[in-house]
């Protein structure tokens, strides 16, 4: 009895096609919106992938081009030489952050009309332009989570709609057999696989994203205390000079 059963069982199954083409056909518009929903989350998502990736790379590679570089300006007491580095090198999020306090030093150091404290000015320009870069920086990654939680759940609504359709199919043709909730259950399963598919490699590369953003905070952080020290050291230089 088993065996018929089995043997019963493979005969719907090569009756029903499984090939993608074949499934498209048999979902049910709700299944078919479900799939295309879900393939615009992917396609964005990738896309933020590809950018962030190519942008924190950029970033990674002239950050180590321009600190040595720059420190070496600074060593020798050469602000214009600094800017002007930090200008080459646009992509590195390290120059962003040390050019708003070279400018804003400078310009204090320039010019005897703007009053206030150098060394307070200044470290509010770079707490400002942190702030900038951190934002560019996190640029797509909220919508990258979001398609990372909810990307399963809306796989799981063409799976609810699937058995759905698997139960109408049954009611229809007042049979329980496998060619009755075939298609229903394949509208099931192949939206809540494309649901999985979306959100387990945005959920990865969020959080790759997320680790490398906070490395680079903690370097602009740093970057800004030894800028600050620099400007402290030269402001006291000067005051000296002057007496």
């Amino acid at each position: 009895m088993f065996s018929q059963w089995g043997m019963l069982l493979l005969q719907e199954a090569q009756a029903v096609g499984w090939d993608p083409i074949s499934l498209w056909r048999q979902m049910g518009p709700a299944a078919k919106l479900v799939v295309v929903v879900l393939f615009i989350m992917s396609a964005w998502s990738l896309g933020v992938m590809i950018d962030r990736w190519l942008a924190f790379r950029a970033a990674r590679k002239q950050s180590r081009a321009f600190a040595p570089a720059v420190a070496g300006a600074l060593r020798e007491g050469k602000l214009d030489e600094a800017i002007k580095i930090a200008e080459r090198h646009k992509k590195s999020h390290l120059a962003k952050v040390v050019t708003a306090g070279l400018q804003e030093f400078q310009a204090h150091e320039l010019s005897a009309d703007i009053p206030g404290e150098y060394v307070e000015a200044s470290k509010r320009a770079l707490e400002r332009a942190e702030a900038i870069v951190q934002a560019e920086l996190k640029r797509g990654l909220g919508g990258l989570a979001t398609i990372g939680s909810t990307a399963p759940f809306v796989g799981l609504f063409g799976t609810v709609v699937g058995i759905i359709n698997a139960f109408q199919g049954i009611s229809t043709e007042k049979s329980a057999g496998l060619g009755a909730v075939a298609s229903g259950i394949s509208e099931a399963l192949v939206t809540t696989a494309i649901g999985l598919f979306v959100a387990v490699p945005a959920v990865w590369m969020y959080n790759i994203f997320t680790t490398k953003v906070d490395s680079f905070n903690v370097e602009m952080g740093n970057s800004s205390s030894e800028l600050i020290d620099y400007f402290i050291k030269r402001s006291q230089q000067r005051a000296a000079a002057r007496k």
